[in-house]
């Protein structure tokens, strides 16, 4: 089990603007209202080592708004543990994480749209995030 699906046992996810695969790869990501996705993906970093230097740096998350993909699982949105913070993500049919992004300042995500095989996901704050549901990083043309 690698560390973000550890993580997403307790419902929780690390306190970073970021992209985690369910694999183990995470990468950096940056809010950019100027983006076509709404954010762009930076570097990639080591999930594990950054836990290890505080392992309590992470974000209880709770869901505000789920989209039913049936038998290809449930996008779902929502609020991390303090107001500012806002996560979107993908789950298996048996809920178990395949994708997650977490903002640090979006605001709690409580709107999804769908679209084919994007999703546009709002914040309380009016942040609008467009992702490629099968990969968050493939470009699209936007929200």
């Amino acid at each position: 089990m690698t560390a973000i699906e550890r993580l997403w046992v307790d419902l929780e996810l690390p306190v970073k603007d970021a992209l985690h695969y369910a694999d183990g790869h995470s990468y950096a990501v940056a809010l950019d209202a100027a983006a076509p996705k709404g954010f762009t993906v930076l570097a990639p970093f080591d999930l594990h080592e950054l836990l290890e230097g505080d392992p309590s740096w992470v974000s209880s998350v709770d869901g505000l708004a789920a989209v039913d993909l049936g038998e290809r699982g449930l996008l779902w949105g929502g609020e991390g543990s303090h107001g500012s913070e806002g996560f979107i993500a993908r789950l298996t049919v048996d809920r178990a994480l395949m994708w997650a992004m977490f903002f640090m300042e979006s605001n709690p995500f409580d709107r999804i749209r769908l679209s084919g095989n994007v999703a546009a996901f709002s914040s309380t704050a009016g942040c609008g995030i467009a992702v490629d549901i099968d990969d968050p990083r493939t470009p699209i043309s936007g929200p």
